[in-house]
């Protein structure tokens, strides 16, 4: 500080051609006005540091709340592809149902003709064992008459 009081003295002597004694109002003044761009500089800094603390809990803010948006929008697109692939199960088990369906249907179908004759041979040899038993009853009738 000292050194600044001679560089100033020095100077105004030098530029102005006046000789200012330590003592001279325009010391104090100039002592007076370091003073207070140092408060200044100081009050400057701490607002500096209060607004930088407050920007960091902003964006950590900001943070959290992409965060949670992007955990929403993830978990409605994990219901919504869960509810679409649901769909689409239901959808290929009654496709597929459909199918099996229909070739049972078409199993039956083509054992529905040998089932059949098989019943029309049934009652072929049905009708054979009657006409059989038929003429076994007339042979003994007859023989017994």
């Amino acid at each position: 500080m000292a050194d600044d009081l001679e560089s100033l003295r020095q100077e105004i002597h030098r530029v102005h051609g006046v000789s200012v004694g330590k003592d001279d109002p325009i010391m104090i003044l100039f002592t007076l006005n370091n003073r207070l761009l140092a408060e200044g500089a100081k009050a400057q800094e701490e607002q500096l540091e209060q607004f930088k603390s407050e920007l960091e809990g902003i964006a950590y803010q900001w943070g959290n709340d992409a965060k949670q948006k992007a955990e929403r929008i993830l978990n409605a697109s994990l219901a919504a592809s869960k509810e679409a692939m649901a769909s689409l199960m239901q959808a290929s088990a009654s496709e597929a149902a459909k199918a099996m369906q229909a070739e049972c249907d078409k199993a039956l179908r083509r054992a529905e003709a040998p089932a059949q004759s098989a019943r029309n041979l049934a009652a072929l040899n049905i009708a054979a064992s009657l006409v059989t038993l038929l003429a076994g009853i007339l042979v003994a009738w007859a023989s017994l008459h």
